[in-house]
C-alpha cells in the first residue's frame, strides 16, 4: 500500500469527490472502489455546507483537501490555510493554475507556494508536470509527495508523455509518484502503476461516466492489476518474435 508523509493508506486509487450527478451516486462509487484518499475541494464544500462535509467524513478515505481553481501563490496559500482550520489535516493538494485551457500547473508559483505551505507545516501534495527540474525545485522546497500529470484534467486522454512519466519515476525511485489528472480509462491507471507509480488520482473518469459505480469499480481493479503487474517484474519488449514452445528436443521429420 502506498505511504505518503509515513501514512499508510489502504488503496492506490485516490478518487475526487467533485461533478458527480447525485450524493448518493458519489457515495455508491466510493463504496465501490474504496480509495484510500478522497479529493475535497474547498470551494465545493463551501456549496454544499454540511450536508456534504458529513457525507465525505462518512466515505471511509483519508481526506485531501485541495487549491483547486487558484490562480496565484496568495490565493492557494490562503486556501490551504482555511482548509487546514475546515478538514484538520496537515495535507493539502497544491493547485496553482497557470493556463486557462489546459489547466496547465503555473510551475513557478507552483515551487513558491510549496515551499511558504511546507514552512508553515503543511505536507504538500503538488500537482505538477513531469518536468524533472521542476520536480526536483519541489523536493528541494520540502515537498515528499509529486504530483505529475498524465494528460490536462478532465481530458481523458490518458499517458500523454509515457516517456517523461518513466524518466521521473527513475529520476525519483525512492519517492511516492502519483499520476494525477488526464485518466479516462482503466487501462490509463493500469499502464500508471505498470509504470511503477505509487497512486492514480482521478474524478471525471468515473463522476462523468454513464455508470460512475461501475466505473469506479473498474478503476480499483484496473490500479491492482497494474500494481500487481509492476511487481511481478515483466518481461521487456522485443522487435523479434520468439517461439513460447522450446525447439530443443524436438523432431524433425524429413
Amino acid at each position: 500500500m502506498p505511504v505518503f508523509y509515513d501514512i499508510e493508506v489502504g488503496s492506490a486509487l485516490m478518487l475526487g469527490t467533485a461533478q458527480y450527478p447525485s450524493p448518493a451516486v458519489l457515495a455508491e462509487a466510493f463504496r465501490a472502489a474504496r480509495p484510500g484518499i478522497a479529493t475535497v475541494s474547498l470551494r465545493r464544500e463551501h456549496g454544499g455546507g454540511q450536508d456534504f462535509w458529513g457525507l465525505v467524513q462518512g466515505l471511509g478515505a483519508k481526506i485531501l483537501p485541495n487549491t483547486a481553481g487558484c490562480h496565484s501563490v496568495k490565493e492557494a496559500v490562503t486556501t490551504a490555510h482555511m482548509a487546514r482550520e475546515l478538514f484538520n489535516t496537515r495535507w493539502i493538494k497544491l493547485e496553482v493554475i497557470g493556463h486557462s485551457d489546459t489547466l496547465q500547473p503555473d510551475v513557478f508559483a507552483l515551487v513558491e507556494a510549496a515551499r511558504i505551505l511546507t514552512d508553515d507545516g503543511f505536507e504538500v501534495f503538488p500537482y505538477c508536470t513531469e518536468d524533472l527540474t521542476v520536480c526536483g525545485r519541489l523536493v528541494d522546497a520540502g515537498c515528499r509527495v509529486l504530483m505529475p500529470w498524465g494528460a490536462p484534467i478532465g481530458s481523458g486522454l490518458g499517458i500523454n508523455n509515457a516517456w517523461g512519466l518513466r524518466a521521473l519515476r527513475a529520476h525519483f525511485p525512492d519517492l511516492p509518484l502519483v499520476v494525477d489528472a488526464g485518466i479516462g480509462l482503466p487501462s490509463h491507471a493500469a499502464e500508471a502503476m505498470e509504470m511503477g507509480y505509487d497512486a492514480v488520482l482521478l474524478n471525471t473518469a468515473v463522476a462523468k461516466a454513464g455508470d460512475s459505480v461501475g466505473m469506479a469499480r473498474a478503476m480499483a481493479l484496473a490500479v491492482e492489476a497494474g500494481r500487481a503487474a509492476f511487481l511481478a517484474d515483466p518481461m521487456e519488449p522485443r522487435d523479434m518474435a520468439a517461439p513460447s514452445t522450446p525447439v530443443i528436443g524436438k523432431a524433425f521429420l524429413a
